[in-house]
């Protein structure tokens, strides 16, 4: 099994908090995770709701399936009888034992106001998310707190080429995707994936027609990976009213699917009205969903700048749930057009800007944007950093530094422990 890095955190909620929420999409390890830690960490009985049985009883007698249930109790793919929630909120109030409860989900609760409202107060939620690359070589990566520090560690030259480098972009994280040694296979899983997902998960959380059109919603916003999330363009180049595919889009959210990357703003209240940018929660399903494979990079080289984006973001956005810095993630753009593709805030306001360059080569006009950033920010910059698929770390003045992109799971890494 492939060890996961946020094993320690959510250890650790279950000695104080009464309920643990593991949430992420389908198929991101979290059956085989809770598992693991109902066996080896936190001992506690395991139940599904994908079991039709179970799922059957809890949602006929909530209140009783939850009173039968004695000691710790692991429920997995909980958003299915929702109804539960309201129980497990009556029993916690009886009696607030730690780690009574590690429920798991497919779908995101924060934005499921009504079951997020019964649970506040009781309830630690995080995420798991497709492997990161670090939980993939075996480490536990410490990019995020080593470039928030006061001076970079050193970095040694990669070994890693820019034909491996696009090939983890185009694979992903998704563990059973990791161990299917053709694109045939990995083909035939997606497929099925997207299917699965759209037509039970979707249909779980809202009733709504027109489900055949949401494949095609997905694969438009694929193909936008990185850009600006415009409702007017897309429901334009999809010929559905704005107002449906809002609600689509709010679905493909809710299910970890889509992950819109904020814009960051000085002022809080701008940071809600400025347009996010389109990503996707794992690279391998946005190659896969407009059909970039590695046979055919080459044709695709106009993209594959965006997929490079999508691809750190998400890992960042990984890396955050165990990074001791914890940093916001957003976009950053000025309003005369200057931009840097990622911009992390740490709890003091100081701001780390990350742009991605899918050459192997950099130069100083690839730190225009930070440079502008700095210029902008002020005291707030801390670092610059471009991140390309070369193989040198390259200084380039006071505060900006060209890394490979290979520096993500390979600066401040550490050996996991178990």
């Amino acid at each position: 099994m492939i060890h996961r890095n946020i094993t320690a955190h959510i250890k650790a909620a279950l000695s104080d908090s009464p309920v643990v929420l593991l949430n992420g999409a389908r198929q991101s390890g979290k059956s085989t995770l809770v598992k693991k830690i109902a066996s080896d960490i936190h001992p506690a009985r395991y139940l599904t709701l994908d079991d039709a049985g179970v799922l059957a009883a809890a949602k006929y007698d909530p209140a009783g399936f939850i009173a039968g249930l004695d000691g710790n109790i692991v429920i997995d793919e909980v958003q299915r009888a929702p109804e539960l929630f309201l129980a497990i909120k009556a029993e916690v109030d009886r009696n607030r034992k730690p780690g009574r409860f590690l429920l798991t989900g497919s779908a995101n609760v924060m934005l499921l106001p009504k079951l997020f409202e019964s649970l506040a107060g009781r309830m630690e939620i995080l995420t798991l998310w497709p492997l990161s690359q670090g939980e993939i070589e075996g480490v536990r990566e410490g990019f995020i707190d080593a470039v928030f520090g006061d001076k970079l560690p050193s970095f040694s030259k990669t070994t890693e080429d820019r034909t491996q480098t696009i090939k983890r972009l185009l694979l992903g994280g998704y563990p059973e995707i990791i161990g299917r040694a053709t694109l045939s296979r990995r083909k035939a899983w997606f497929g099925s994936y997207i299917t699965t997902i759209l037509q039970r998960d979707v249909r779980d959380l809202a009733n709504i027609e027109g489900l055949t059109i949401l494949p095609r919603v997905l694969s438009l916003i694929a193909a936008r990976a990185a850009s600006l999330l415009n409702f007017s363009e897309l429901s334009r180049s999809i010929a559905i009213p704005q107002t449906t595919l809002k609600r689509y889009m709010s679905l493909l959210e809710t299910t970890f699917l889509f992950q819109p990357l904020p814009a960051w703003s000085g002022n809080l209240g701008k940071r809600l009205v400025k347009a996010p940018k389109v990503m996707l929660n794992d690279t391998g399903l946005v190659s896969n969903l407009i059909g970039i494979y590695e046979d055919g990079v080459e044709t695709h080289q106009g993209i594959i700048g965006a997929v490079l984006e999508n691809f750190v973001a998400m890992e960042l956005r990984k890396q955050e749930a165990w990074s001791k810095i914890q940093p916001q993630v957003f976009h950053f753009r000025t309003q005369t057009g200057q931009e840097v593709d990622i911009a992390l805030e740490n709890a003091a306001g100081k701001v780390v800007g990350i742009e991605t360059k899918a050459s192997k080569s950099v130069n100083a006009q690839d730190f225009k944007g930070l440079q502008t950033m700095s210029e902008s920010l002020g005291p707030r910059f801390h670092r610059g950093i471009v991140l390309y698929t070369g193989s040198e770390g390259i200084p380039f003045g006071k505060n900006m530094q060209a890394l490979p992109v290979s520096a993500l799971w390979t600066l401040g890494t550490m050996k996991n422990t178990k």
